[in-house]
């Protein structure tokens, strides 16, 4: 089970954009790591060549970064937090916050 969903809020911990909050846009698995793009993180230029129906130029995407390098906030108390897995008998595996304890949906 993946520690981090879409729509979790995380923080850069690594990088040129240390310290910085976004969203998750999308998990990308890999064989060798998983990565995350995060929105409003990591923005690069990406050149497009013209093409006859539309023209070329430069635009700006989000990159993805490797999964270790951003750590999930807790909802609860708003700082960045480890995550456990708690396997409970009535939901089956569930997330929470190592600091408060409080369960992440």
């Amino acid at each position: 089970m993946l520690k981090l969903k879409k729509k979790d809020t995380v923080i850069v911990i690594k990088g040129k954009d240390r310290w910085k909050k976004g969203e998750i846009k999308e998990i990308i698995p890999g064989e060798d790591s998983v990565k995350v793009v995060v929105m409003g993180i990591n923005i690069v230029s990406k050149h497009k060549k013209a093409t006859k129906d539309k023209p070329g130029g430069i635009s700006k995407v989000e990159a993805p970064l490797d999964i270790a390098n951003v750590q999930l906030i807790c909802p609860k108390c708003g700082k960045p937090a480890r995550v456990k897995v708690l396997n409970t008998p009535g939901a089956g595996k569930m997330r929470a916050c190592k600091k408060c304890g409080e369960m992440i949906i």
